[in-house]
Parts: C-alpha cells; structure tokens; sequence
C-alpha cells in the first residue's frame, strides 16, 4: 500500500502535469471499489475547476471551485496515470477517467480495494474515515508528549502501534520498520513501556525517514509507481525492510554470531529489525 511519501509524491506530480484545469468528462468502467462511487459522482465533478491540492494521511484530496472536493484513496495496489487524451483502449483495471483541460487522470486498481468519492469541501471534516485519521507524521501538534499519551494504555509491540492510522496518519509497514531501525527501538518493545525520550527520538527518526523518502520519490517494490510510470528510489537507501540476513549498515557485530537483520511477524505484517542495535 502506498503510504505518506508515496501518495505525496503522486499528489505533487498529479498537480505538475494537469495543475488548476477544468474537469471535462468523467468516465467509470467499474464503479464497486472498496466502496461504490458516488450515483452523483460525475455531476458534482463535471465542469468545475481544480483549486487546490492536498493530503491527509493516505488520502489525496482535490478540492473543486463548485465547493465540491474529490477524495482518492489508493488502497493496496491502486495507481494513478496521466495521459495526453482519453487512451482509444483502456488497459485492464483502468476503473475510472477524468478528463481534463489538461490531461487524462486513469486510476487503476487491480484488486480494488481503493476508493474514490466527492463531498462538500466544508464537509471534508465530517466523514467518518477521515474523522479517525490520527495526526499526521508532520503535522507541528505531533510532539513527544502527545505520543507518550497516546501509548501509555498501549501493552502491544510498538511496531503495531506505529501503524494505527488513529495515532499517527500515513506511516505504513516499511517506514515503520525504518524509523524504529534508526530510533533504535525494537519493534517488540511494548509501546507503554517507551520514555518521553525514546518518544522524542522515535518521533524525530520518523520524520527524518519520511522525508528521506519523499526526497527519492517513495519506495517502489511491487505496486507503486508514479502516475508517470517511473519507480521510486527510497527501497535503495532502506536499512532493514525486506533485508533478512543481511547486516545493517551502522552495526560491525559478527554475522555468523547475530545472522544479522531479523524478520518476524507482528499482527500478520512482515517487520524487520537489528537485535543488536535495536533494543
């Protein structure tokens, strides 16, 4: 699932390559995703004009000069593709076009789990999958204290905690990984049991990570991919995901002694970690 650098890279170059255009045509080929489409989806679109563009948490938000405002979420394995017009043969999965000014957005969803709605703009706040959206990674009120808060009810491994969207939005199972692997926090370590410290430098390593990775254009590994069809780069610059066996790049330890990064299985998602440096 794309998460906080991915889906803010694709909301970034879908704002480069069709910016503040006019919504021409809207086209549906499979409407039930994860939930259907709006019946009135296409005339609350229609004829208006891109304003702004935003995020919040995994969702990127296109807010409309009719006060109406698009939310698309990308689920598992949805992508969104530009193109110069309406293609004459749409590729598999290519659930729905909107036609602009500017360019053909396509999104494109084999296993459909993503979604894509409208609501007035001044409603936004008032959706119920938005309404339990956390802080987001960077959001200034997200501080130490607010997650010594949030955790001190929290007997579960940190790693699971890191990945409720209630606490903190946009942080998925790869920059979970990461951020505790540069905090030196174990992803095991029962999340009540962090100090205000451990808080401070698990919060810092999360933006640090993040913002690493929107710098390379994500981490492409299966799915993602930018609405141009390029790759990310961040999977180059990972320290533990999806490294098992391998040794981390700031431990010296002996391989044969620790068999250097570990995988485990935490709440059915992968995690990876460095027993050595991780604690």
């Amino acid at each position: 699932m794309p998460e906080l650098p991915e889906v803010e890279t694709i909301k970034n170059a879908v704002c480069k390559a069709i910016g503040y255009s006019t919504i021409r045509n809207v086209i549906i080929n499979q409407n039930r995703l994860r939930q259907n489409i709006p019946a009135d989806f296409v005339q609350k679109v229609i004829g208006a004009k891109i304003v702004s563009y935003s995020r919040l948490a995994k969702y990127i938000i296109l807010n409309l000069s009719n006060n109406n405002s698009i939310i698309w979420h990308l689920g598992m394995s949805g992508r969104i593709k530009i193109c110069e017009s309406i293609p004459e043969v749409c590729d598999k999965h290519d659930h729905v076009l909107i036609v602009t000014d500017d360019g053909v957005l396509i999104y494109n969803d084999p296993r459909r789990f993503g979604m894509i709605t409208c609501c007035a703009t001044d409603h936004l706040s008032q959706l119920d999958f938005i309404k339990r959206i956390g802080l987001d990674a960077f959001d200034k009120n997200l501080t130490p204290a607010y997650l010594k808060e949030k955790f001190k009810n929290k007997n579960i491994p940190i790693k699971e905690v890191l990945l409720d969207q209630k606490i903190i939005a946009g942080i998925g199972n790869i920059y979970a990984s990461e951020a505790l692997y540069h905090a030196r926090i174990s992803p095991l370590r029962e999340a009540n049991r962090l100090s205000l410290h451990e808080c401070q430098n698990l919060l810092l390593a999360i933006r640090h990570t993040l913002q690493k990775a929107l710098e390379a254009g994500g981490s492409t590994l299966r799915d993602y991919h930018k609405p141009d069809g390029s790759e990310g780069f961040f999977q180059f610059q990972h320290c533990v995901y999806n490294k098992t066996g391998q040794p981390c790049p700031d431990c010296k330890c002996s391989l044969a002694k620790t068999g250097g990064i570990r995988k485990i299985v935490l709440a059915g998602r992968s995690s990876f970690y460095c027993p050595t440096l991780q604690k």
